[in-house]
């Protein structure tokens, strides 16, 4: 039985938001939205252009704008960029409207990602200590999340399978 709820993948950028919210709506039939893409397509600038010509505040409040109107949306999974569980009204709207899932990875996992792409504006600026120091604050509020799903050593079947059966169970 499909719940009613939207499905909200959180986590670390390069967790594997992107990548599990396509598997997922096909699986489930449901549209899938990730917001860091749509900013991209309705600003006509990659995030990292927003960051460098508008600023971070900018980036922040189309972000909270555009996920806000999309978690109104019915039989969704949604991918959050790595700060949008972060902002007090995205995280409120987000626990009432949907399931979430924290894709959660080991520290080394999420640093190696993230340094293979020079592309996050955060991350960029950040050495290997003050980007862990990220990851634990961040996990911190993750940690809201409905659920969290450890991905680390999982096949993308088997974390596709766990998200599933948590979603439609409950």
């Amino acid at each position: 039985m499909k719940s009613k709820k939207n499905l909200v993948l959180i986590g670390m950028m390069a967790s594997g938001k992107s990548t599990f919210g396509r598997i997922l709506s096909i699986k489930l039939n449901y549209e899938f939205y990730d917001v860091d893409k749509i900013i991209e397509k309705e600003t006509n600038m990659k995030i990292s252009e927003i960051f460098d010509k508008k600023g971070e505040s900018y980036f922040r409040t189309l972000e909270e704008e555009i996920t806000l109107k999309f978690l109104n949306t019915k039989n969704s999974v949604i991918s959050l960029g790595g700060g949008g569980f972060l902002n007090n009204a995205i995280r409120k709207k987000t626990i009432l409207t949907s399931k979430t899932f924290w894709l959660n990875n080991s520290l080394s996992t999420l640093i190696s990602r993230i340094n293979k792409n020079n592309k996050r504006p955060i991350a960029k600026a950040l050495n290997n200590k003050e980007l862990k120091n990220l990851i634990i604050e961040r996990s911190k509020v993750y940690d809201k999340a409905d659920f969290k799903i450890d991905c680390e050593n999982q096949s993308k079947s088997n974390i596709t399978r766990k998200i599933l059966s948590l979603y439609e169970s409950k």
